[in-house]
C-alpha cells in the first residue's frame, strides 16, 4: 500500500492478473467515499472523497478485502473483441529490425497473439494490451525516440510489452504497425469504450477496411438533448479560453475518462451559491478575461475568482456580489484579469449545455463536453431556482495576489525513487509557473530533481494519477497534474499536492512563484 497523497491509496502487487484481481474486488465492496478505481499494469488506484471516506478507513477497507481475495485465481474471460487491421503501418519495418525478423513475421507473430486488455489510459478508450499467454509475448520494442505531433485515430501501435490502439488522433511516440477502422471510443455508446479492462482482443488481418467490423461494435445511442427554455445568454466577446464547467464525472477513470470539472472548485461553488444555485450547476471558467455576455432581462449572475475589472451595462460590479441584469441584452463584461488566471462565472437557474457521460464539463484533453465558446455562442438557463439571491455569503472566499503561491503537499506513491537533495530542492525551491501550463498540468521551472541511483533509467509501468499528482520527467522537471490530466502516466510521482491548496494551483500564473510545504498532520 502506497501513499498518494491526502485523498487516494495506490494498491501494488506483482502482475497484471493479480492487480485485475484486485480490482474486481475493490470494486464488488467499495464503499461509499470511492469516487475512482484505476486498474493499471500492476497498481490499483483508490481515489477518495476525503469529506466521506478517510484514509485510515479506506486502508482498513482495502486490506480487509484483499486479504479475502485469492490473487493467483483465474481470470474469468472477458467478452472477446475482432479488430480489423490492415497491417502498412509506418513503423512495421523498424519493428521486425527490433525483432531481428521480416515484416511479414510481425504481422503473423502479432496477429495469432490473443490480447487481454490491462487497462484503458492516455486518453477515453485508449487500451493497454498485454498477451493473455506470456510465453507467447513478442519481445517489447522501445518508444520512437521523438513522439509524433498527430498520430490518426486508429493507429494500431507497440511501446515496451503493449499494444495500444489510438482512439482518436492525438500526440504519440508509440511504434506504428497498422491501422483499424473500429470505433474504439464514442460517448454515445453504451458502454462508450470497446474495450474494457480485461476484454480479450484478436487483431484480424485484412487487406483493405471497410470488409468486416468489429463483432463487439454496437450502435450509438443518441444522448439526451438538454431542454428548450426561453432565456439565454450569448457570448459577444469570448476572451482567450471560456469553458462550460461543473464538478466533474469522476468514477469513469477505468474508461480512461478522467473527472475534469472546475479547476477552481472554491470559486465555482461560491458562484453559484451566490445567485442560489446548487453548488454543483455548471457555469463558465474564463481563462484571463475578455469575456462579454449579452444576459437577457432578470438574469442574476456572479463573478468569483480571478480579479479584475467587471462591469454591467458600464456600471462597476463589486467583487463576489450577485448583479441583476436590467434589460434585455445587458452586456457583461470582464476586464483582463489583474490577479489570478481564471474567473468563474454563474448565473442563476445554471447553464443547460449538453451533458456528455454525466456532466457538463469540458475536457480539454479528451474532447468530452461542450465545445469551447466562440462569438456567437448561445447558451441556454436551466430552470428557474425557488427561493431568494443571497446577498451575503457565509463562507467569504479570500481573492487571489500575485505573491508566492504556497501549496501544502504530501507524499507520492515513489517519493522513495528520489534522491535526499531532490526532497530537499523540492521543499526549498522558489518555483516558477511554465507559460505551457494549462487544466491538464502546471509545469513549474526550477531545478532539476534527481533519481537515486537504483531509479535512475528504470521504467514505471503506467500507473493511475488524480489531479496534484507531482510527475517527475525523466529531464527532472515537475509538472502538477490538473483535472484534464490523463487518468494513468508513466512518469514517478514525488509528491501530490493536498486537496485543499488545488484551488489555489488553478490560480497561479505564468511566471507566478510557486512554494511547497509538507503539509503536517494525519490527513
Amino acid at each position: 500500500m502506497l501513499p498518494c497523497g491526502d485523498r487516494a491509496l495506490l494498491v501494488e502487487v506483482d502482475a497484471l492478473e493479480q492487480a485485475l484481481a484486485a480490482h474486481a474486488a475493490l470494486a464488488e465492496s467499495a464503499p461509499a467515499g470511492v469516487l475512482e478505481l484505476v486498474p493499471a499494469a500492476r497498481t490499483v488506484l483508490v481515489r477518495l472523497d476525503p469529506r466521506v471516506l478517510g484514509l485510515a478507513h479506506a486502508e482498513h477497507w482495502v486490506r480487509e478485502t484483499l486479504a479475502e481475495t485469492d490473487p493467483d485465481a483465474a481470470l474469468p474471460d472477458g467478452p472477446l473483441v475482432e479488430l480489423p487491421v490492415v497491417y502498412d503501418g509506418d513503423d512495421l519495418a523498424t519493428v521486425a529490425d527490433h525483432w531481428g525478423c521480416e515484416p511479414v513475421e510481425v504481422v503473423e507473430r502479432h496477429a495469432r497473439t490473443e490480447w487481454r486488455c490491462a487497462f484503458v489510459g492516455f486518453a477515453p478508450g485508449f487500451p493497454y494490451l498485454l498477451p493473455v499467454d506470456a510465453a507467447l509475448a513478442p519481445p517489447p520494442v522501445p518508444r520512437r525516440a521523438t513522439s509524433r505531433p498527430a498520430v490518426p485515430a486508429g493507429a494500431v501501435a507497440l511501446a515496451a510489452e503493449y499494444t495500444g490502439v489510438y482512439p482518436r488522433s492525438s500526440p504519440g511516440g508509440w511504434q506504428l504497425i497498422g491501422r483499424t477502422d473500429a470505433t474504439l471510443w464514442d460517448a454515445r455508446r453504451d458502454p462508450p469504450a470497446l474495450v474494457a479492462p480485461g476484454a480479450r482482443v484478436r487483431f484480424v488481418p485484412v487487406p483493405e477496411l471497410g470488409t468486416t467490423r468489429s463483432r463487439a461494435s454496437s450502435a450509438p445511442v443518441a444522448p439526451a438533448p438538454p431542454a428548450a427554455h426561453g432565456r439565454a445568454i450569448e457570448v459577444v466577446e469570448p476572451g482567450p479560453l471560456p469553458l462550460v464547467q461543473d464538478l466533474g464525472r469522476p468514477g469513469r477513470a477505468a474508461i480512461g475518462v478522467g473527472a475534469a470539472g472546475a479547476f477552481d472548485r472554491a470559486a465555482h461553488r461560491l458562484a453559484n451559491r451566490l445567485v442560489g444555485n446548487d453548488e454543483t450547476a455548471a457555469a463558465l471558467e474564463v481563462l484571463l478575461g475578455g469575456l462579454t455576455l449579452a444576459l437577457p432581462e432578470g438574469a442574476w449572475v456572479a463573478v468569483t475568482g480571478g480579479v479584475g475589472a467587471v462591469t454591467l451595462d458600464g456600471a462597476s460590479l463589486a467583487p463576489r456580489l450577485p448583479a441583476r441584469a436590467g434589460r434585455e441584452g445587458a452586456l457583461l463584461h470582464i476586464g483582463r484579469l489583474e490577479h489570478g488566471l481564471r474567473a468563474t462565472v454563474a448565473v442563476r437557474g445554471g447553464l443547460d449545455a449538453a451533458a456528455e457521460l454525466g456532466s457538463r464539463s469540458r475536457d480539454t484533453l479528451s474532447g468530452i463536453g461542450p465545445a469551447p465558446l466562440a462569438a456567437g455562442s448561445i447558451l441556454s438557463i436551466g430552470d428557474a431556482v425557488e427561493g431568494p439571491v443571497p446577498t451575503i455569503d457565509l463562507v467569504p472566499l479570500d481573492a487571489p495576489d500575485d505573491g508566492p503561491v504556497e501549496l501544502a503537499v504530501r507524499p507520492g506513491p515513489r517519493h522513495d525513487w528520489f534522491t535526499e537533495s531532490a526532497h530537499e530542492s523540492l521543499l526549498s525551491t522558489e518555483w516558477r509557473v511554465s507559460p505551457r501550463s494549462d487544466r491538464t498540468g502546471v509545469r513549474l521551472e526550477g531545478p532539476g530533481l534527481d533519481r537515486t541511483a537504483e531509479a535512475t533509467g528504470r521504467e514505471l509501468p503506467s500507473e493511475g494519477m488524480l489531479p496534484g499528482s507531482i510527475q517527475v520527467s525523466p529531464d527532472g522537471a515537475p509538472t502538477i497534474l490538473g483535472p484534464d490530466a490523463p487518468v494513468t502516466g508513466g512518469y514517478p510521482v514525488i509528491a501530490v499536492v493536498t486537496d485543499a491548496a488545488l484551488d489555489s494551483l488553478a490560480q497561479a500564473r505564468p511566471g507566478q512563484t510557486v512554494r511547497l510545504r509538507l503539509a503536517t498532520g494525519r490527513p
